[in-house]
């Protein structure tokens, strides 16, 4: 059994080689796919690694509004409709997402009671 498995797996690295090599002689395809793998590995996706916190912070505000924390009153308005046009619960969004970022803006405006 796992004489089968350890053949599977070389046959699958062997083939992927071979694919490579294919890949890679076979001119300007190869070099645009190439290209453009390269590029999908140097995309930044924006990505806060971490839950929330348990009382808002205007750091974390600013997170979730995707601005700086001294933006102003237009600028966090702007992304807070944006933001929910894409997060809102009647269009599928999260309840608990929706309000995170309502409470966001409050915070940005002052309106959150500390």
């Amino acid at each position: 059994m796992s004489g089968t498995l350890i053949l599977v797996g070389l046959g699958l690295a062997g083939s992927a080689l071979v694919a490579r090599t294919i890949l890679r002689s076979s001119g300007p395809m190869a070099k645009k796919m190439e290209q453009s793998f390269t590029q999908l590995g140097k995309l930044d996706y924006k990505y806060y690694r971490g839950g929330f916190e348990p009382k808002m912070t205007k750091r974390e505000a600013s997170l979730i509004l995707g601005i700086g924390q001294s933006a102003n009153k237009k600028k966090y308005r702007e992304a807070h409709r944006r933001i929910m046009l894409l997060n809102h619960p009647d269009k599928g969004g999260s309840p608990y997402i929706a309000a995170k970022i309502n409470q966001a803006k409050d915070m940005m405006e002052g309106s959150l009671k500390l």
